[in-house]
């Protein structure tokens, strides 16, 4: 009779690894939202640029764009694609805001707008990003670009594996700074795109949202920096990014602004001055803070589900959202544009804190612009073989109990 009821047992373990837990637990969820497009003439936004594009950051929705994917010359703007590989080095741990780079002679010697960088001085990564993005400094951007990848050649390397990762097609790097250089180029549509990736490392703008700050404070050689946006001071939500001039760019901005969640990124290229640039710009972004705004569905760190999981400890852990995820509101209508689903898979311990048990999708017509990792808000340790059969006896003999009071 035992050797009967291990059998039965036995037979069980693994099945009841994988139990139902109710409809929390279900592996996809999804909320339907009306798709409504906007029916009235689209107005001129920048009549000036060569190019230019406005973006929502979160889903990626062009709201306007001219000459989008024109290939452009963009000055000190490629400095976008510098500090985003800067942002996800220390987001790799391989590198940290506080790490010291020394001055190499080539770094000292670039021309432009600089931060004065001696052969052989040290400053921290973070002091050189103050340099980049207030300052546009091309002495601290290849100073901080060898660092990170031994030479301003690796990395630029770097810099166009990267922007093919993100599928742009208007888009070659020659050098970390934007110095004028043959065969150095993008697009407004391809910028909004690295905006929208740098963007999205919070920590980035105590540097791009900073109007003014100082360099070698306490040496004999203290450095003013005031941010060459001038916006960030005069348009509320302003927090970055960077600008750019040459005689041949003309002049340029890549510019994020922010409010109530709703974040917004604006390119422009080719404008005759800067003033125009800046005019654009602001219009661009009335036109869709006016218009437009987002409609949270989780906040960053947010509970999106329980995920089951078998042979642990536990038999389902918590899943949370890596970054906020919305939709976007049509302010003159109130309706919301988009459908946000959650898609979780079964895991099977161990599972460490962190680890992507899913993914949260934003889709506008069928097409996802937005895919958010879910992730594991715990250690689930693996159960021994023992523990898994003292679990099983006892549902076991629960459901024997059950029936013998029925």
């Amino acid at each position: 009779m035992l050797r009967k009821w291990i059998g039965i047992v036995f037979s069980l373990v693994l099945p009841l690894s994988a139990l139902p837990l109710g409809n929390a637990l279900a592996s996809t969820s999804s909320r339907e939202i009306m798709v409504t497009q906007r029916t009235e003439p689209m107005p001129d936004l920048a009549p000036h640029a060569k190019s230019a594009v406005l973006m929502d950051a979160m889903t990626g929705t062009v709201f306007y764009a001219k000459n989008e994917h024109e290939r452009l010359p963009i000055a000190s703007v490629t400095k976008v694609a510098t500090m985003l590989l800067v942002m996800e080095a220390i987001e790799r741990k391989q590198l940290h805001f506080q790490d010291k780079v020394r001055t190499s002679d080539y770094a000292a010697s670039m021309g432009g707008s600089q931060i004065f960088l001696e052969s052989g001085e040290t400053m921290t990564v973070s002091e050189l990003m103050k340099g980049i993005a207030l300052a546009s400094g091309n002495d601290a951007a290849v100073a901080v670009a060898e660092h990170i990848a031994g030479s301003e050649g690796a990395f630029v390397s770097l810099m166009n594996q990267r922007a093919r990762q993100l599928g742009l097609q208007n888009t070659h790097f020659v050098n970390a700074n934007g110095l004028p250089a043959k065969g150095h180029y993008s697009s407004a549509f391809d910028l909004a795109v690295l905006s929208r990736e740098l963007m999205a490392h919070e920590s980035i703008t105590q540097y791009t949202g900073r109007y003014q700050d100082h360099l070698r404070q306490g040496s004999g050689k203290p450095f003013w920096l005031v941010n060459t946006n001038k916006l960030i001071r005069f348009y509320s939500g302003m927090d970055g990014i960077k600008t750019g001039f040459t005689a041949e760019a003309h002049y340029c901005l890549a510019a994020s602004a922010k409010r109530d969640h709703f974040r917004l990124i604006a390119v422009i290229l080719g404008a005759p001055t800067a003033k125009e640039r800046n005019a654009e710009i602001t219009a661009m972004m009335n036109y869709a803070f006016s218009h437009y705004g987002v409609k949270m569905a989780y906040k960053k760190g947010q509970v999106v589900t329980l995920v089951p999981v078998s042979r642990g400890e536990l038999q389902a852990v918590a899943v949370t959202s890596a970054r906020p995820v919305g939709v976007l509101l049509n302010r003159t209508t109130g309706q919301e544009i988009g459908t946000v689903v959650s898609e979780v898979h079964p895991l099977v311990a161990p599972v460490t804190r962190g680890q992507i048990a899913g993914t949260l999708r934003v889709m506008i017509n069928q097409k996802t612009v937005l895919q958010v990792p879910l992730l594991a808000v715990a250690d689930v340790k693996k159960v021994t073989w023992f523990e898994m059969l003292g679990r099983t006896f006892k549902h076991v003999f629960s459901l024997g109990a059950k029936r013998s009071f029925q």
